[in-house]
């Protein structure tokens, strides 16, 4: 049975277009932020920082797993904190941040659904030869995962300013 997708509210009244991002440690996650936080200061937006802490990370006596979850949860809160301070400083907009614990595509696709105003996903293709980056080549892999939502990618070579320039 396919999944229920919930209706998109960010063009009714008294609701905003949210811009959402995924915080994976990647060097090239600063520029989604940058570039949905700009699209979100210019179109009175919200930004929305999601950091997924993947389930293979647990796999160890209770009293070890929960001092790694503890740990986990830590360290999405700094990673999460840092770019929300960026958008804050550069960009002038106040982000929500998520943690979420589960399969990475599974829990995209849940805030998702969860959030009607969510209107697209931003994310950005590394400068690496060896592939677009972890996120995207996991996305786009054989999961056959599917968003209800457009998915900008930012490309890996723009500098600051061209992001600047397209928001």
């Amino acid at each position: 049975m396919p999944a229920m997708v919930t209706r998109r509210l960010s063009r009714e009244e008294g609701h905003k277009r949210k811009f959402l991002t995924v915080i994976d440690g990647s060097p090239e996650c600063g520029r989604a932020v940058a570039y949905a936080a700009g699209r979100a200061a210019r179109s009175n937006g919200v930004v929305v920082l999601l950091f997924v802490i993947e389930p293979g990370e647990f796999q160890h006596w209770l009293g070890v797993e929960e001092i790694m979850r503890a740990e986990a949860r830590e360290e999405a809160e700094a990673r999460l904190a840092t770019y929300a301070e960026e958008a804050r400083l550069r960009f002038g907009v106040d982000p929500e941040c998520v943690i979420r614990e589960g399969r990475l595509a599974e829990e995209i696709n849940a805030v998702i659904d969860g959030d009607g105003d969510i209107a697209i996903l931003v994310l950005a293709a590394s400068t690496e030869t060896d592939g677009p980056g972890p996120l995207i080549s996991s996305l786009a892999g054989k999961s056959g995962t599917t968003f209800h939502i457009p998915v900008t990618i930012i490309p890996g070579t723009m500098s600051d300013d061209d992001i600047l320039g397209v928001t």
